[in-house]
């Protein structure tokens, strides 16, 4: 038997992310246009660059707490209850290595071999690999024919003893969409009461375009029930930082601190002084840049014929295409080769018959992958 056949059975079934397989796909295809990542093209803020050489001035270079220092989860606490309307206090943060570690430590410290995680799909192709990598099972919930929404019909539909958690994602990747307050109350319908876990994965909330957007996280009684997710990657242009925060009761966050401990320590010294100056930094006016680029794509989209669900938030458009008689992963291959245009297939979120686009990218080249996508789409409606 080779070594290789010892590792751990679970990783055989994971799949690698055609999101990156896409985006390294078009890294080597010479004046490619890249609407695949989630990469915000805005530096960092100057403010919270400058702030990692005070650190490194100061010698803030040795270990520090696992969780964070005491002054960023303070920081952190404040900003969700004066910004989120969430009340935790600094206790019950931690300062996790991106969402994505806040993500891993919540659901592995909340599954066991065998149990459910409901997941409204489309989804980011990251909830059903985790769940899986954890042991769990992950089960769809499909929202399209609901205009991404979710109604307590179908998800009380799929609750039943092995359900651990739901994971929301509100603005949520790939669609856009925000869940709306009928959204919200199923779920809180479906858990109350129950042995449930809802984990909240808000990483987008301060990309909202319109007002009184909600998150599940709000709901105060459930707390114990509720693990919260944030951070600092998309609102304030630091995906390189690997920087985010989860939010638990007390006695949970007791219990999963340990797996975050074992697995990261903690994150980097210098750069808890960076993620608290960040903070400061009112992400408004990028959040105005990306509102413009929305609209531009809509427009687009819609003179082109593509149907799309409006995107109240984050910065991709889920557009069908339906129309072309092809899967997502083809039609995405003859849009990089023939128009040398990148996009991520629906089918990486669990809907074929769309295609994600990032709109985070420079105005110009997003101008100019709009028009490429055009001129594709004309030639396959000539064709059909």
């Amino acid at each position: 038997m080779a070594m290789r056949d010892r590792l751990n059975t679970a990783l055989f079934t994971a799949r690698r992310s055609p999101i990156r397989e896409f985006s390294n796909l078009a890294a080597s295809t010479p004046d490619c246009i890249r609407l695949t990542l989630g990469e915000p093209d805005f530096d960092t803020p100057a403010p919270v660059r400058a702030a990692v050489g005070e650190a490194l001035e100061k010698g803030q270079t040795h270990y520090i707490p696992n969780n964070g220092v005491p002054s960023l989860r303070e920081g952190v606490a404040r900003y969700v209850r004066e910004r989120q309307g969430l009340s935790y206090a600094a206790g019950d943060v931690i300062v996790t290595a991106g969402a994505t570690e806040a993500l891993f430590v919540s659901l592995f410290g909340i599954l066991n071999p065998g149990d459910e995680v409901i997941i409204p799909s489309p989804a980011f192709v990251l909830y059903r690999e985790l769940v899986n990598l954890c042991r769990g099972v992950p089960v769809p919930l499909e929202t399209a024919q609901r205009d991404f929404q979710i109604r307590t019909e179908e998800l009380e539909a799929l609750i039943g003893p092995r359900t651990k958690a739901i994971v929301l994602n509100s603005p949520n990747n790939p669609t856009g969409c925000v869940y709306d307050r009928k959204s919200l109350e199923a779920v809180y319908r479906a858990v109350k009461g129950r042995e449930i876990f809802v984990v909240c994965d808000d990483v987008y909330r301060e990309l909202c375009y319109t007002e009184g957007a909600h998150s599940f996280a709000e709901y105060a009684e459930l707390r114990e029930q509720i693990l919260a997710v944030g951070g600092f990657s998309k609102a304030w242009a630091m995906t390189g930082w690997r920087l985010g925060w989860l939010l638990a009761e007390e006695s949970l966050r007791e219990r999963l601190e340990l797996v975050h401990q074992y697995a990261v320590t903690s994150t980097p010294a210098p750069f808890q002084t960076a993620a608290l100056r960040a903070l400061t930094q009112d992400p408004a006016p990028m959040r105005e840049e990306y509102r413009k680029r929305r609209d531009l794509v809509l427009a687009a989209l819609e003179t082109m014929g593509l149907e799309t669900a409006k995107p109240d938030g984050a910065f991709y458009v889920f557009p069908s295409i339906a129309d072309f008689g092809m899967d997502s992963t083809r039609f995405c291959t003859r849009l990089l080769t023939e128009a040398r245009v990148a996009a991520t297939p629906g089918a990486a979120f669990g809907a074929d018959g769309n295609i994600r686009l990032s709109y985070c990218c420079e105005e110009a080249r997003l101008r100019e992958g709009l028009f490429r996508l055009a001129r594709f789409v004309e030639s396959l409606r000539e064709a059909l």
